[in-house]
């Protein structure tokens, strides 16, 4: 009687604890994040650092940011990395994730074939896009619902154009594949500065327009949160997200790209807000 008591105690026990309490410390930690990460070649530079300097692994899913907040907000992921902010303040909203940290940012650029048929070279972003529909030059979207996908569709309608007709081609393809599709058909695309820069040796585009104020990329951690989805490995994911905004990983993203191509494929912001990079 005594021990059947004890055990039913011990289960009462168990089942009051919070959900938080009860989320899984495992040495994985299961990271949704972006093509455009990985494409980069930053994601396996991090990924194989936090390894040496934390007791955990990462095991990362490299979607669409829309996908990449999708299987976070299914509990399917400990950590999300993505580059869409009015999506993810939708998703902190809806209660799927518990820190939302700013760790760099990088930039779009719009490139297109050397020839440059829309006369889009050295115009600001929205003038370029509305030269390119004028003009009926092919476009390939990524057409994924990344976070590139979302960025691009959001400037074409601030130009009040609705692309559509057979000179706008939504590849639904990542934005290496995406890259190298424009290059064979000579078309444009917007595309993540890193990405590009990683895969320029192969293509035959060039960046036409660049550095103009509305094509800052953001990148944000965001912890999927344990009182939700308590099977989650919060403590590996909080790891993870502490470790993207220390100054030691601050320092690699600031260097990585430097040697190779001569400038940076992202720039650190840790403890900086949304307005300070923009």
């Amino acid at each position: 009687m005594i021990r059947a008591f004890v055990l039913l105690l011990i289960c009462a026990l168990v089942a009051c604890d919070p959900p938080a309490q009860r989320s899984v410390d495992r040495p994985e930690v299961l990271l949704a994040t972006t093509t455009s990460f990985q494409d980069s070649g930053l994601l396996d530079v991090l990924s194989a650092d936090f390894q040496k300097r934390t007791p955990y692994r990462l095991r990362a899913t490299a979607v669409g940011t829309g996908a990449a907040l999708a299987i976070g907000a299914r509990g399917d992921a400990d950590v999300v990395f993505v580059h869409a902010p009015n999506e993810e303040l939708a998703y902190m909203q809806q209660g799927n994730g518990d820190r939302r940290l700013l760790v760099m940012h990088n930039d779009f650029v719009l490139v297109g074939p050397p020839a440059d048929p829309a006369h889009v070279r050295g115009k600001n972003v929205f003038d370029a896009l509305r030269a390119i529909a004028a003009s009926q030059a092919t476009f390939i979207s990524r057409g994924d619902k990344s976070g590139t996908d979302i960025f691009e569709k959001n400037l074409w309608k601030q130009t009040g154009i609705a692309p559509a007709g057979s000179w706008y081609v939504e590849a639904a393809t990542g934005m290496g594949q995406t890259l190298t599709i424009t290059s064979e058909k000579r078309a444009y695309t917007l595309s993540d500065r890193g990405t590009f820069l990683v895969r320029q040796g192969q293509i035959e585009v060039q960046i036409l327009v660049q550095r103009d104020p509305p094509l800052i990329n953001v990148y944000h951690v965001i912890t999927v949160n344990p009182r939700k989805f308590p099977k989650v490995n919060a403590a590996g994911a909080n790891a993870f997200a502490d470790y993207l905004v220390s100054a030691e990983t601050q320092r690699l993203i600031a260097s990585f790209g430097v040697e190779k191509y001569g400038e940076p494929l992202f720039f650190p912001d840790a403890g900086k807000s949304d307005a300070d990079v923009r």
